[in-house]
């Protein structure tokens, strides 16, 4: 099993800047911390490049393509209205490709591997491997939604987050963690497990409490 080398330090900066982010808002910061929801997104990202690590052909190969395939199943509900319901990104997510944050992208490949080595950890077979770290992912989201219009992430059309939404999610979460397994893609398990928690606890906090 890859064990975290050296890598302590990127532990400090997931939790240093979720909480920050935590702090800040809940005293009144909101607009200056959720504006940089890119910057604590593209550092997560290089984190994960560095120390997860991507760090060949095949897992960049991976990457690449779980970010296609993420921005165009958003792209689709963005623009038709398809597999998520219909909705559109605000302004804090960073630059878009014809509605969809470049960054929503990231997010969805970044997720898949910490989930799917989060899931190989816990459980030995495919099977349970690729339901459960879908449905981490689909637990992250459902919290996750609950802040978005608030932070001006996205938003549905009436304010209602449609069933299919979660159904479809966790579709393609299934997608994205078979493409995983059966290119064997794994990484640090201390590094995919504080930067789930870190996720989870920012948006758990604000669905419990604001």
């Amino acid at each position: 099993m890859p064990e975290l080398k050296n890598g302590y330090w990127a532990l400090w900066v997931i939790w240093i800047f979720h909480i920050s982010a935590l702090i800040g808002i809940s005293l009144g910061f909101e607009a200056w911390f959720v504006a940089k929801t890119p910057v604590n997104l593209i550092i997560s990202s290089i984190l994960l490049f560095l120390v997860f690590p991507i760090d060949t052909r095949k897992k960049t190969a991976v990457f690449a393509l779980l970010w296609i395939l993420g921005m165009l199943a958003e792209w689709v509900g963005v623009k038709y209205g398809i597999l998520f319901g219909s909705y559109e990104y605000g302004a804090n997510l960073g630059p878009k490709l014809d509605g969809v944050p470049y960054l929503i992208g990231v997010n969805w490949a970044l997720l898949s591997f910490i989930t799917a080595r989060l899931a190989q950890y816990l459980f030995k077979k495919s099977v349970p491997q690729l339901i459960f770290a879908a449905l981490l992912m689909l637990v992250l989201d459902f919290f996750m939604e609950q802040s978005a219009p608030r932070f001006d992430f996205w938003e549905f059309d009436k304010g209602l987050v449609p069933l299919s939404n979660y159904i479809c999610w966790l579709a393609v979460a299934l997608i994205f963690q078979y493409i995983i397994h059966r290119t064997k893609i794994t990484g640090d398990i201390k590094f995919s497990a504080h930067l789930y928690t870190a996720q989870l606890v920012f948006f758990l906090y604000f669905f419990l409490w604001f």
